[in-house]
């Protein structure tokens, strides 16, 4: 399976819903997904003092674009503040994070699986 056929459509008819880890603060916008693989294009948005360090650094078995659209958010391990126009390509396996956003931060993310 594949991550279904979608025409343009008002990107607000997605609700955002709490991310895995539960943390109310952190929320996704899934605007498709494969749910046999789980790989995914989203908006995620982190509130101001949001901070995903209960969850961890992070490492995914799938590709990761991320392009930051709005606001900031600091890479604890790297200690690093990424901001607005900023962008990110991640092979399976680099670890990131956890973060921590001051004035929140808005992401568009493309995951997909390589060959």
């Amino acid at each position: 399976m594949a991550k279904p056929e979608h025409e343009f459509f008002p990107v607000s008819d997605v609700e955002f819903t709490v991310c895995p880890g539960d943390d109310p603060k952190i929320t996704e916008r899934i605007l498709a997904a494969d749910p046999e693989t789980g790989v995914a294009t989203r908006i995620l948005r982190y509130e101001p003092g949001a901070d995903s360090t209960p969850m961890g650094v992070q490492e995914h078995d799938f590709w990761e674009e991320v392009y930051i659209l709005e606001g900031s958010f600091t890479d604890l391990t790297l200690g690093e503040t990424f901001t607005a126009g900023m962008y990110a390509c991640r092979p399976p396996g680099m670890p990131h994070g956890p973060w921590r956003t001051d004035e929140g931060v808005v992401t568009f993310e493309v995951r997909y699986r390589g060959k």
